[in-house]
């Protein structure tokens, strides 16, 4: 059986896509809070901007290019493009539906309205006008098109007017008039019952006689640019990683146009205008028949004084290990420490870092940062490290597509303070998660390592679902101190003792394990794999978890977005299922299980199974020993296993569907978390002979 035919595989943009899909169906789940539902949809606008910003540009590159080889499917770039263009276009569609079918009916109910101009009366004009008066007016900029202007680049991503002129010769001409990005889409105009929206774009266009004195205007519409947003970065010519990410950022802004949305009821002449500028191919094109843009729904989703159509708020949960325990190292000497966020609290992370930046007898501060976010107090405590004397080093990855410009900036704050800061590797990716504080004690010096899956960002920790662990046993130290060696000098892979590390030895390892199971049930035993990760791309793993199927390893993929691995092919895959769960929290964690015949193995990673990471990244790979950690995890992945509502488990045909089997209770893996870990607090609580009016105060 030749496991390199193209038909056992799927392909990677139209799989990303159906991921996609998955998020929008949650925009029409009626379960879903009424905000919540709108937020949903926003993320999927964002999300397909991205898609075309990256993968979608890549593709028109090699098209450009005339590259016509096939994809790990089958598939030229061609094939693919007009794939996606069919995908995509049924998606927009489906998403508009959303909005005017659904949400806007609903929001109006909710009296959240968003009004046209022949909605508005003389009061709510009157406040407009001078809204676009004392503010919008001295910002906006008109572009005209002419012979000395010719068509201006328009940065990607915003939203756009075109203007179709008449001067006094009844000449026509061609003008720009680009929103405002510094104000709000949405303006809130006061009414008295309710929330009364207007679009910024809408004002404009009530007012757009004023930008053009002299001359008639025949018709004003709205458009959008999806720009190519790759950095093409020459890591091995540059002289500085710095500098040359600063200045690829610039032409991020003005990247080759893939994708142009116009409204549906724009003109004739102002369409073939843009159209031929822009000089893109049909499939690039959407008509839009409402408003653009609707990532822009986050600002309605966010709306103060709506907390009823939004979920019930869950405070992140503190963990039973650190709750009440002054000394941090103390807990970790003890025991290893697993926290699961968000539903138990990230605080304590912070809390880790904060303890060492005050301790005196802390001496040094190793750590990676890839996504921070605009303002950190893991940041902050590091500042402070340095500034207590501590010898703190950061490996800040500068290369973190779309923060670039935010860890630029931590990296410039964290050398003023004197912190050694090293701006990751060429031609590689510093995406593992990683912490070791160096700490004299009695006994010598002492390392404590925090590992994790997800990034030190304070606020997606309350909305990412990741994992994170604590230890001090030495055999974890080494290599993650070995690992800094490679990252911040000149230093060769030792042999590790505990971790997997991508680029060297990730995919072996895991190849490895994979194989064992395959051992263990041809010698009779009983084998399983269960692997949760965000995306299964990498061909050599599903080669060998194909063969681990034929083999007779039942193999149990929790897979949130791309998956190439093809299920109930006939003696190929009949024992592997996959499934996805989109909910509440956006799933983050990688979690791999072996059964290793009756000892089970269990591993937290960084890394997804796909080539950028274990070829392009430096990742890691995390082996969970202490058994009440194992026994926590394997009782998580078995949740997982269980939701019969936010899961959706891949058919044979590609096609993702809620799970067949009839259960007479409803099964939400996230909300069984969520009051597992309010339950399991409460019961610590009430375990405690202190008096717990002593305890920190709960956040």
């Amino acid at each position: 059986m030749d496991l390199n035919d193209y038909k056992y595989y799927n392909n990677r943009e139209l799989s990303w896509l159906d991921f996609n899909f998955r998020v929008l169906e949650e925009a029409y789940d009626t379960t879903n809070p009424l905000l919540e539902r709108v937020k949903f949809l926003s993320i999927t606008s964002s999300n397909l901007e991205e898609f075309f910003m990256i993968r979608v540009a890549g593709l028109e590159e090699q098209l450009q290019a005339g590259f016509g080889g096939m994809d790990i499917s089958g598939l030229t770039p061609r094939d693919q493009l007009m794939k996606i263009s069919q995908k995509t276009h049924e998606m927009v569609e489906m998403q508009y539906k959303c909005l005017e079918s659904e949400l806007l009916p609903s929001l109006g109910k909710e009296n959240i309205k968003v009004l046209k101009v022949n909605e508005i009366d003389e009061e709510k004009k009157e406040f407009l006008d001078n809204y676009f008066q004392t503010t919008v007016f001295p910002v906006v900029t008109p572009m005209a098109v002419d012979q000395s202007r010719p068509f201006p680049i328009l940065p990607g991503s915003g939203i756009n007017l075109v203007v179709e002129l008449e001067d006094e010769k009844e000449e026509r001409l061609y003008a720009f008039i680009p929103l405002p990005t510094i104000f709000p889409r949405f303006i809130n105009i006061p009414c008295t019952d309710g929330t009364c929206l207007f679009l910024t774009e809408d004002l404009l266009k009530m007012h757009s006689d004023l930008f053009f004195s002299g001359y008639k205007v025949i018709e004003i519409s709205e458009f959008r640019i999806t720009r190519d947003g790759d950095l093409s970065i020459d890591e091995d010519d540059a002289r500085d990683l710095l500098i040359e990410i600063e200045s690829s950022l610039k032409e991020r802004k003005t990247g080759f146009p893939v994708k142009l949305e116009i409204s549906k009821n724009m003109g004739k002449n102002l369409r073939d205008f843009l159209v031929n500028a822009l000089n893109l191919r049909s499939d690039n094109i959407y008509e839009i028949s409402n408003l653009l843009d609707l990532s822009s729904l986050m600002e309605i989703a966010n709306l103060e004084g709506y907390e009823h159509l939004k979920f019930e708020y869950y405070s992140p949960q503190p963990s039973p290990s650190f709750y009440g325990k002054e000394d941090i190292f103390k807990v970790i000497r003890e025991n290893d420490v697993l926290l699961h966020r968000p539903y138990e609290s990230f605080e304590h992370v912070i809390d880790f870092l904060r303890q060492a930046a005050e301790d005196p007898q802390v001496l040094a501060i190793k750590q990676t940062l890839y996504r921070v976010g605009k303002t950190s107090p893991i940041i902050d405590y590091l500042i402070k490290a340095a500034e207590n004397g501590k010898q703190v080093t950061v490996v800040v990855e500068v290369k973190a597509r779309f923060d670039e410009e935010n860890n630029i900036q931590w990296a410039k704050e964290l050398e003023k303070a004197g912190c050694h800061v090293v701006y990751g590797l060429v031609g590689l990716k510093v995406h593992a998660k990683l912490l070791l504080i160096v700490r004299r004690e009695e006994s010598g010096i002492r390392r404590y390592v925090h590992m994790s899956t997800g990034n030190y960002n304070y606020i997606t920790a309350k909305l990412y679902e990741d994992i994170d662990f604590f230890t001090c046993k030495e055999s974890y130290a080494q290599d993650v101190s070995a690992l800094f060696n490679i990252l911040t000098g000149y230093s060769k892979p030792p042999t590790w003792k505990k971790l997997g590390v991508a680029p060297t030895s990730l995919r072996e390892t895991f190849l490895r394990w994979i194989d064992n199971e395959i051992d263990a049930v041809k010698k009779g035993g009983k084998g399983r794999i269960i692997i949760k990760v965000n995306s299964l791309l990498d061909v050599s793993i599903i080669k060998v978890l194909y063969k681990a199927s034929m083999a007779g390893v039942k193999v149990n993929l929790i897979v949130r977005g791309i998956c190439a691995l093809k299920v109930g092919i006939k003696g190929v895959s009949e024992g592997i299922t996959v499934r996805s769960i989109v909910g509440r929290y956006l799933e983050h964690s990688r979690i791999y299980y072996f059964e290793n015949n009756g000892l089970p193995k269990l591993f937290i990673s960084s890394a997804d199974l796909m080539p950028r990471n274990l070829d392009r990244r430096v990742e890691s790979l995390i082996p969970i020993e202490q058994e009440d950690l194992k026994q926590r995890l394997i009782y998580v992945l078995n949740l997982y296993l269980k939701d019969n509502f936010k899961a959706r488990e891949l058919q044979p045909n590609g096609e993702y569907k809620r799970p067949t089997e009839k259960k007479s209770k409803l099964f939400i893996v996230q909300d069984e978390l969520m009051k597992e870990a309010k339950k399991k607090f409460r019961k610590f609580i009430k375990k405690q002979e202190v008096d717990k009016f002593n305890f920190p105060k709960l956040k």
